[in-house]
């Protein structure tokens, strides 16, 4: 009987080793990210947009994004974005300038808008995009309308 006991505490010792997962291994089921536009909503800020970092992989990370709003036009130096659609619908503006940018953080450039963009995509639930380093990008939504989308930063 105390064999068994002892057995019975190291298989129960062990069960956590055998079920980790390697570092670095995420999943995010279509489920839980199709349901974080409900909890998000109520987390939008005075720009109409809520964010919630998911992970980092090193160099990269992921985060949710969830607009009730147009967002401001953006250019990362050293970072892709690559997008999926989870929820809602909007327009990616790709290319043109940004009058009026500011640097918000090391490699991080914003601007109220994209100008002269030389390509607009519909975005729908379900779309993958690729937007690479040093391209101006900027999320529109019609009035009255959301979007929410898993972001992968991946450094380039």
């Amino acid at each position: 009987m105390q064999n068994r006991n002892l057995f019975l505490i190291v298989l129960l010792l062990m069960l956590p080793l055998m079920a980790a997962e390697p570092a670095g291994y995420k999943y995010w089921g279509a489920a839980e990210l199709k349901g974080m536009s409900k909890t998000m909503a109520p987390k939008v800020n005075a720009q109409h947009v809520a964010l919630e970092n998911l992970g980092e992989f090193g160099p990269d990370r992921a985060i949710m994004v969830h607009r009730e709003g147009s967002g401001e036009a953006e250019l990362h130096e050293t970072e892709a974005d690559v997008i999926f659609v989870t929820s809602g619908a909007g327009t990616l503006l790709i290319g043109g300038t940004m009058p009026g940018s500011r640097n918000t953080a090391p490699g991080e450039v914003r601007a109220p808008a994209v100008e002269g963009a030389s390509s607009k995509q519909k975005m729908a639930v379900g779309d993958v995009l690729h937007v690479p380093p040093k391209i101006p990008h900027q999320v529109t939504l019609e009035p009255g309308k959301q979007i929410t989308y898993f972001v992968l930063k991946v450094k380039e």
